[in-house]
């Protein structure tokens, strides 16, 4: 296969954590299996996972058309990766689980992807967003529609007609139709997909799942005012180390999210009572216990209690994280602890740009590296194009400069002699003479530009390739372009990719 990955740490790593007490001492509810889902390896990797025994690493994301961005792909392949380790470490059965963040209800994050065009221009497919005064749905109750097959036949149009085209198109279509909702598409896709490399894919949007978890929101509910005084303690700790404090602790929020009249709403501490944020619907904690108990569903977890609830409900050794959660967790401390939840350890997952062939030739034969690409549009283009000047026309452009430059110093000295107000005018005459040799190395350079047409078009297409509107590959791109042009052999090479980078994460007692 016609590509490279090449490894780019999101944070210097010096190991995977051994624990002391394998899982955490959590035993798997069995009334939980019905929320977990795998094809082929991952299905048998279920039976594992509850055979009294089994363990996890997990990752997760909240839904993304046709899987989200590239990154969503590297963590569940990193989660593989790392339960291979520990389960070659520990001598018993660890299995990767993607927790598919199926209450998120950013639904302008999760409706649109980018590919790049056989015109090697990057291109956005987006379903229609929102109406403004629409509810903010979570996404496992948002219901895909026709415009769905819409965006799957613009991306077909997109794509190379290779011999792969056929089946990656067919892997979207079968779960990505009208009537699904977001959550169960992403889910399903990513289990199908990664099926064979053991993935289980664990729904917490399930009923199981949700009833499992709404003793732990009306354990946050009931901890809320000191859950708050904590997380205000915690900010300010943090700042005064002089780290970020990604997620706002505003004070009064609780950690409770429930779906209200417009959507899913933040509870509020009002009193000893909550209210929402946003529809301003009053609730007692009475009223939400009895909701949790009647309709756990409508209760969800924001971003500081899923971890929590995440390591209260699964035997987990690690969760393998993006840069955005690597920066919140240092805030999670004081819900772990306030809740008694022992937490699992983070990991930084495994991060890589995709270099293709053609970019590659590029990037050899400019002598460049994929960081030179980074520069402002233009700037680089101008500099290769400018080493392509003849020899003793920069050597005459450098010349006059100089001369400009040494002899206007001493017609300025020779004219303050005569007269002191002469300084000015003669300094402006000298500046006109360096602007206008600026002018004639910009009007050489451009006609070089001209003529070097085939460098601008390869350069421009590395750039699109490799930082596609100005961003990492992985934060745009979506995985259908590659599975198309280079079919399953594209997980597989990651994959071994993936497996290297866990391997490199020596084991290490727990400090």
């Amino acid at each position: 296969m016609t590509l490279e990955f090449q490894t780019t740490p999101l944070q210097p790593g010096n190991g995977f954590e051994m624990p002391d007490n394998a899982g955490r001492g959590i035993s798997l509810d069995p009334a939980l299996r019905p929320a977990f889902v795998g094809v082929g390896n991952g299905a048998a990797n279920i039976d594992r996972l509850f055979d009294g025994a089994g363990l996890c690493v997990t990752s997760g994301q909240q839904p993304g058309l046709f899987t989200g961005p590239l990154f969503t792909l590297y963590k569940a392949l990193s989660a593989v990766a790392l339960a291979r380790a520990y389960e070659s470490a520990l001598g018993r059965s660890v299995v990767p689980v993607f927790w598919v963040a199926g209450d998120d209800h950013d639904f302008a994050e999760a409706n649109h992807i980018t590919l790049l065009s056989t015109s090697n221009e990057p291109e956005r497919l987006e379903l229609p967003p929102r109406a403004p005064d629409a509810p903010s749905t979570p996404l496992h109750q948002e219901a895909l529609n026709s415009d769905i097959d819409v965006l799957i036949e613009r991306a077909g149009a997109l794509l190379p007609d290779t011999e792969f085209r056929a089946e990656a198109m067919a892997w979207i279509t079968r779960h990505y139709r009208a009537g699904n909702d977001m959550a169960t598409a992403f889910g399903d896709a990513l289990a199908e997909l990664l099926g064979p490399a053991g993935l289980v894919v664990f729904r917490p949007t399930h009923v199981a799942a949700k009833a499992a978890s709404a003793q732990w929101m009306i354990k946050a509910l009931e901890e809320a005012a000191a859950l708050d005084e904590r997380l205000r303690i915690r900010a300010e700790e943090l700042e005064t180390a002089g780290r970020s404090v990604v997620v706002s602790t505003q004070a009064g929020n609780t950690l409770v999210m429930v779906d209200g009249d417009l959507g899913r709403d933040r509870l509020i501490i009002d009193g000893r009572d909550f209210v929402t944020r946003r529809s301003d619907e009053k609730w007692t904690l009475e009223a939400l216990r009895d909701l949790a108990a009647s309709d756990p569903e409508r209760l969800s977890a924001n971003v500081l209690l899923r971890p929590v609830l995440e390591a209260a409900l699964l035997p987990t050794l690690a969760y393998v994280a993006g840069p955005g959660e690597l920066a919140y967790f240092p805030q999670t401390a004081p819900v772990f602890d306030t809740l008694g939840v022992t937490p699992q350890r983070f990991v930084a997952r495994w991060s890589a740009r995709i270099i293709e062939a053609r970019v590659r030739k590029t990037l050899d034969r400019y002598d460049l590296t994929p960081e030179d690409l980074t520069a402002p549009e233009g700037q680089l283009e101008a500099r290769l194009v400018q080493d392509a000047m003849p020899s003793d026309a920069v050597g005459a452009l450098e010349r006059l400069r100089s001369v400009v430059d040494d002899e206007f110093l001493t017609l300025v000295a020779g004219g303050k002699q005569i007269d002191q107000t002469l300084q000015k005018p003669i300094e402006h005459a000298r500046n006109q003479m360096k602007s206008g040799l600026d002018h004639v190395e910009k009007k050489l350079i451009s006609r070089l530009k001209q003529r070097n047409e085939v460098l601008v078009r390869q350069l421009a297409t590395a750039r699109n390739t490799i930082f596609p509107t100005g961003r990492p590959q992985e934060r745009v791109f979506n995985l259908l372009q590659y599975l198309v042009k280079y079919g399953p052999d594209f997980i597989e090479q990651a994959q071994a990719h993936c497996d290297v980078w866990a391997k490199s994460l020596e084991p290490m007692p727990r400090s």
